[in-house]
């Protein structure tokens, strides 16, 4: 065991259950913040050692039966084309677009992560068959999910699990690579950030702030979480991230502190945290009032104020992991639901991820209704007094036209929503679309599901589908349902 290691397990275990979280020497962050000295690193892949290990709820990433099983399995398609294969994005788990210049000289990259580090594919002369023009080798990572890219800047950020290099959510190191894509051709590490967390990461407030949350707790965090949460890293100089030492997004399941596994901000500005125990909304800037504290106060990114969300009904899901999320909101407001019906903003379109005994017991598409949660009913639930969101409806594989019998890899991943359409992963199922213009009664119009099928997140980009697929790289669909 690493001297480093030692220290961070001693830090973590001092501090009492349920309190702040402090990495480095200091105090409470006065107002503006100017976090301490980090361990940061510019050169070089650090390496983890041990071995992988199933987490339960979140465990899909570790599953084995995936592919074509039996001689009987054969593709079904359904209501698109597949146009274009990119087989040497073999092991994708997310997809960026990038645009560099404007006008006729425009072009466009499509960056692919995933367990070899990140890959970039031109796809500005023919969208159907990209180009590999640029690799940042990281043989080994896990995993870059739902990558996130600071369009500006052209800076993509790389979130590392702790189950890297080999590693366990015991003995890895989690973190965050900072790769500069300014020349698709040059991918540069600018710097790598070690972070409590590192399952996913997300730009906040203009990509100046990154939020990271998961995997499952370490044995040397608080005995009483039950999970991650989300830690603050400060990228305002992308070159010299600073972590903050406390962590937000805490007491999410009925008050337990737990695996937040994402986050989404929406085209108002809310950043919205998936995890163990709902979603929930949060301001990271401007002055909002706060239900919580009862007062207005300023939001910051490490300080956010409580908007609305919370729990999701079990009693229509499966379980109370929720994965990511959209709402439909401000420019995005014709996305999902007809707006004119179920108001600016009101309906969240959410993924459950879970793998139970059963195809029908896996993780569904959720869609749910924010009304009554904007008076901090989220962050005051408790197991005796417990809130819930109105579940509106939920939609899964099972039994559906186009889904296979011989498997229960069968749960919702990673989704998009265009012109309210949702296209939905579904790991070994494939890809389905949803018409969700009426939230209470989603229909399959389409599917995409070959044989050998390992589905992780869709994309709308322009006139296609791009498919991050874990076992086939990456399929490119056009619609003709439309």
């Amino acid at each position: 065991m690493s001297p480093r290691t030692v220290v961070r397990r001693a830090l973590f275990s001092s501090v009492a259950a349920g309190a702040a979280l402090v990495l480095t020497a200091g105090t409470a962050w006065a107002c503006p913040p100017e976090p301490g000295a980090q361990q940061t690193r510019t050169q070089g892949v650090p390496q983890a050692q041990g071995e992988g290990r199933d987490l339960g709820t979140h465990a899909g990433h570790l599953r084995r039966d995936v592919g074509k099983t039996s001689a009987q399995v054969s593709e079904a398609v359904k209501g698109v084309q597949r146009v274009g294969t990119v087989p040497d994005a073999k092991d994708a788990t997310s997809l960026v677009f990038m645009d560099y210049g404007k006008g006729r000289h425009k072009r466009t990259v499509m960056y692919a992560s995933g367990r070899f580090g990140l890959k970039a594919y031109d796809i500005t002369a023919d969208p159907a068959n990209p180009r590999l023009v640029g690799e940042f080798s990281l043989p080994g990572f896990w995993q870059g999910e739902d990558t996130e890219a600071d369009h500006k800047r052209k800076i993509i950020y790389l979130s590392r699990d702790p189950r890297a290099y080999g590693g366990t959510t015991d003995t890895g190191e989690s973190g965050v690579y900072v790769v500069d894509v300014a020349k698709p051709e040059s991918l540069k590490q600018i710097a790598y950030q070690v972070i409590p967390a590192g399952h996913t990461t997300s730009c906040v407030n203009d990509c100046q702030y990154l939020w990271t949350g998961g995997p499952a707790k370490a044995t040397w965090m608080p005995a009483d979480w039950g999970g991650r949460p989300v830690w603050v890293t400060d990228v305002r100089n992308p070159r010299k991230p600073k972590v903050f030492p406390n962590p937000i997004d805490t007491g999410r399941n009925d008050g337990r502190t737990d695996y937040t596994h994402d986050i989404q901000v929406d085209s108002s500005g809310v950043a919205w945290a998936s995890g163990r125990g709902g979603v929930r909304g949060y301001h990271t800037s401007g002055l909002h009032y706060d239900p919580v504290k009862k007062r207005l106060r300023k939001a910051t990114a490490w300080d956010p104020v409580p908007y609305a969300g919370g729990g999701i009904d079990e009693a229509t899901t499966n379980s109370s992991f929720m994965h990511n999320s959209f709402r439909a909101v401000g420019r995005t407001r014709g996305q999902g639901a007809d707006p004119k019906k179920w108001g600016d903003g009101q309906v969240l379109v959410v993924t459950e991820e879970t793998f139970n005994d059963g195809c029908a017991n896996d993780g569904l598409t959720v869609i749910a209704s924010l009304k009554g949660s904007y008076g901090g009913q989220g962050w005051r639930s408790t197991p005796e007094n417990p809130y819930r969101l109105r579940t509106l409806s939920t939609w899964g594989v099972a039994g559906q036209e186009g889904s296979r019998t011989d498997t229960d890899d069968c749960s919702a991943h990673y989704f998009d929503v265009k012109d309210g359409v949702v296209a939905q992963a579904f790991y070994s199922q494939g890809t389905r679309f949803l018409d969700i213009s009426d939230p209470t009664n989603p229909r399959q119009i389409a599917y995409y599901r070959p044989d050998d099928a390992r589905a992780w997140a869709a994309y709308f980009h322009g006139d296609h589908v791009y498919v991050a697929d874990n076992v086939r790289g990456i399929d490119v669909l056009k619609t003709t349902f439309r």
